[in-house]
Parts: C-alpha cells; structure tokens; sequence
C-alpha cells in the first residue's frame, strides 16, 4: 500500500522536528517519521541542554552561523512558549597562567563570529561568582543558558500538529527510491505503508549515514564517513555548588574539557568525555571516574568524590575522526548530490540543538529549489 505526501521528514530528534516545523509553518503538507517509541531518543535527549553563545566555532561556518541565530531565536521562542530555561551564563576559566593564552585566543575567536558580550573577569570576581570555583582569570559569557529539551521537542511536535502536520513514531525508514518524478519512502515493517514524496530530508542524526546509503542515486563519496564519539557524564549528589556553567580554558579544537552544567531542576552535571566506538550504546564505562576526579578537582578542589556518581551517556554523530579537523554541518541539497528533492543532514552535534530553529529555517528555505515537480 502507498500514500502520498508533500513532504517526509526522517527522524524526530529536535533537529528534524525544527525541520518538519519550519516546512509546516511555510505551508508544506508534513509527516515526520520515526523508528523509536518516542521523539528524542538519541542524541537529542543525551547532551548538556546548553544553549550556546557561538564562541567557538570557525567562523563564518553553518555552525557559527546557525547556532547565532539559533540562540536568539530560541531564547525568544522559550520565553513566548514560557518554555523552562535559563539564561544562567557561562565562565570560561584559567586555573594556571599556562591558561591565560588560552583564554586570549577564546575572547579573539569570539569576537571573530561577531559574539561581543563576553566579561572578562579577574580571579577575585571569580571567587565572588562562584565561591566554590578556584581561577586566576576567566570570561563570562552572559548569552551562555541551559534549556528544558524535552519540554522545546514537545513544544515542536505541537507546532507541527497544529499546522496539519503529523508526527509518527515506530516508523523506520528502511530505503530511499526515486521513482516517477517521486522520492519513495518504504517502511522497515514489511506491513507497513510505503510513503512517496516531493521532498524528503534525512534529519536520521546516528542513522543518517545508514539511510543515505540505503538511497537510489547517492554516491558512496556523496555520504560522509560517520565517526561516533560517546560522552559520559557524572551527577552530583548533594547541595548544588555553582550557579553557572563552568568550562576550563584547556580545550582543543572548539571542544571542552571536562566542564559543569546544571540543569532546571539543579541537578549538577560534570561532563562530557569524549571517547571514539564502533557501534550506538549507551553502557556507562566507569573506568575513567579518577580522570574525572582530577579534572574537576582541578577547578573544584573541594569536591567529595562520594558525592560523584555515574549519570548517563550519548553519542555524538561527528563526520571527523581522531586527528582529524573539526567538520562543520553538512546540510546538503541536489546541487551537492544530484537527487532532486532529497536534502540530507549528516554531523548535526553540537550546537545542534541550540540552532534547531534556524537549522529548519536554512533547510526549508532549500526545500523550495529543492522541490520535485
């Protein structure tokens, strides 16, 4: 059995529900297809929920440019929703004077993706931040916030639904065919219904590879070799420390060290680690806990690691591997893989989340030179 639609979304991560959201309030007729029981399974509901400023990405990226626009848009859609988030800030820290470079290349990097906000802060006003936080120097980022991530993917599934579109969940997406003009979407259920569109976007997030190789017309040099890199992140028990998010200078290629967020509810996160695997699971490895011990010791010195226990993992999507230069987003249309109608979405971790909205402004906008027929 085949229906037809005017557009297939794959995958109901908040990237892809941002996506079917934008293509719904233009106007498009819109079904979001989703192989787990429930919206946000993956990567979507196993990060920090932190909305970033924009600080460290290279510039002029879609990274830089979407999260920018991301954070705003955000921000004002949380408060008009009166959707649970929190402006809370962020410092970046130096906890030796091997740092303060570090910090220097931070504030510059900033100002080159047009982020003017940060504070620079001396060690003293530090202490008077965060009484518990030990740094000769820092920069505050006051754009820097935490957002309910779950309460925003719900937020964006009523959006859809409101605007005639459908989200439908224990639905997997098993290929992609051309067809008569049609891109056909068949189901993974041999009892399912096979799906034809106009227009189909591969929001898949860890799957995305999988289904753009599972597509008539892709070329295997058309679909990025995906690499996957686990994060674990512990909780504290106990009286909550900070009231901001903390993140040390000694950071590599745009990514942090072992830093502190805290959620709506207070809860105190330390995290993430990044380690490469082969294959998606969210087994807890507590192998690591003593280089979780030291890092945060080295800027929380008086933490109990009593209080530290194991709280949970996710899997970034990345597009680079080891040694590798950091990827920006790949959003790609028919001018990159010659599919009419198709627009993939590969290496969409952080800040993917922060610049969910302007990701499904930038992806419907292509849609409409991407449309079939």
């Amino acid at each position: 059995m085949r229906e037809r639609m005017d557009c297939v979304v794959v995958g109901a991560g908040v990237v892809g529900l941002a996506v079917a959201r934008a293509l719904a309030l233009s106007g498009r007729e819109v079904l979001v297809l989703e192989q787990e029981n429930i919206i946000g399974s993956h990567t979507s509901s196993r990060n920090s929920e932190v909305v970033h400023a924009g600080i460290y990405y290279t510039p002029d990226s879609l990274k830089a440019r979407l999260c920018r626009r991301g954070r705003d848009l955000l921000y004002s859609y949380c408060i008009e929703r009166g959707l649970g988030h929190s402006r809370c800030g962020k410092l970046i820290i130096a906890v030796d004077p091997d740092q303060l470079e570090k910090l220097e290349a931070v504030s510059a990097y900033a100002a080159r993706n047009d982020v003017h906000d940060l504070v620079r802060v001396s060690g003293a006003e530090i202490a008077e931040l965060e009484p518990n936080v030990v740094a000769i120097a820092g920069l505050l980022s006051p754009s820097t916030g935490i957002v309910d991530s779950h309460a925003l993917m719900t937020s964006y599934e009523g959006d859809i639904e409101n605007s005639g579109g459908m989200v439908v969940c224990r639905s997997r997406v098993e290929r992609i065919e051309q067809s008569g003009g049609d891109l056909i979407c068949y189901p993974g259920d041999p009892d399912g219904i096979e799906i034809a569109a106009r227009t189909v976007i591969n929001a898949a997030g860890l799957f995305a590879q999988d289904l753009a190789n599972s597509t008539s017309g892709l070329h295997e040099a058309q679909i990025p070799r995906q690499h996957l890199a686990k994060a674990h992140y512990y909780t504290l028990n106990g009286r909550q420390p900070f009231k901001r998010l903390i993140y040390p200078a000694n950071n590599k290629d745009g990514g942090q060290s072992i830093h502190v967020t805290i959620d709506l509810g207070g809860q105190v996160k330390f995290g993430p680690d990044m380690r490469w695997v082969s294959t998606i699971d969210y087994d807890f490895d507590d192998s690591k806990r003593q280089d979780f011990i030291a890092a945060i010791k080295s800027y929380y010195p008086t933490l109990d690691p009593e209080n530290l226990v194991p709280g949970y993992t996710g899997i970034r999507p990345r597009i680079f591997g080891p040694s590798e230069e950091t990827a920006d987003f790949r959003i790609d249309g028919p001018s990159v893989h010659g599919v009419e109608g198709l627009i993939n979405l590969f290496g969409i971790e952080s800040p993917g989340l922060t610049a969910s909205m302007a990701i499904g402004d930038y992806v419907s906008q292509m849609a409409k030179t991407a449309i079939r027929g």
